[in-house]
């Protein structure tokens, strides 16, 4: 099913509705990636503001900045995961907490992979502790589990960017847009509702013209 033309005072597009199970349940989901991401940032950050000669050190370690950024990054970074963290758990300002919280994945990521790229061996310090570590486990076994839980933290974020409504949040009214009221058949504003309306108004004009056009209907006369 698609929807056209202009309802609710903006121009709607050509496209299919999402099937209702999905609809309904997406805000659902969004729900669990909120209180993942923002769980797995809070802890993270908590672990690290109360040492942050620790937290300088495990970014001193990816030798990828200058002396004076790194000490930097070190000292904000533990108090930008509390914030990002608290927000999503919230649900306050979730999309801006989900961009900024992917945006930290990305960036995790692609230091991460520099390192196995590098043949460095750190401890990539993501929960607390490190620097560089004597191990001698494979590369792949110390590095590809810590990209992967990052990459998935990633796309929890891309989601809730995509669509911030979700429930028991503190944003504003409930977060909707009008995509999500055209695949929840349950908001007022869905094309589903608009029929209904358009179909009683249809059923009232009808109701007039067969009123008017009853035999007993008494015609009026010419007026004086």
């Amino acid at each position: 099913m698609t929807t056209t033309g202009t309802r609710g005072g903006r121009p709607g597009t050509a496209r299919r509705r999402l099937p209702t199970a999905l609809a309904r349940a997406l805000p659902w989901a969004g729900l669990a990636a909120r209180l993942v991401l923002g769980g797995v940032l809070l802890v993270a950050g908590l672990l690290k503001v109360g040492d942050t000669d620790a937290s300088v050190r495990a970014v001193r370690a990816y030798e990828l900045l200058p002396d004076a950024v790194e000490t930097v990054v070190g000292q904000v970074l533990p108090l930008a995961e509390v914030a990002l963290g608290a927000l999503l758990l919230l649900g306050a300002l979730t999309r801006w907490a989900a961009l900024a919280g992917g945006l930290l994945m990305l960036a995790f990521s692609v230091g991460i992979a520099s390192a196995w790229a590098r043949g460095l061996s750190i401890d990539c310090g993501c929960f607390g502790g490190g620097g560089i570590v004597e191990d001698d486990r494979p590369a792949a076994a110390r590095y590809l589990p810590e990209l992967l839980r990052d990459a998935g933290l990633a796309v929890l974020a891309a989601l809730l960017v995509a669509r911030p409504r979700t429930p028991f949040s503190l944003d504003p009214g409930d977060g909707r847009t009008p995509q999500d009221a055209d695949d929840d058949p349950d908001h007022p504003d869905h094309p589903d509702h608009a029929d209904h309306a358009d179909h009683a108004d249809h059923a009232d004009h009808a109701d007039h013209a067969d009123h008017a056009d009853h035999p007993d209907h008494p015609e009026e006369g010419p007026r004086p």
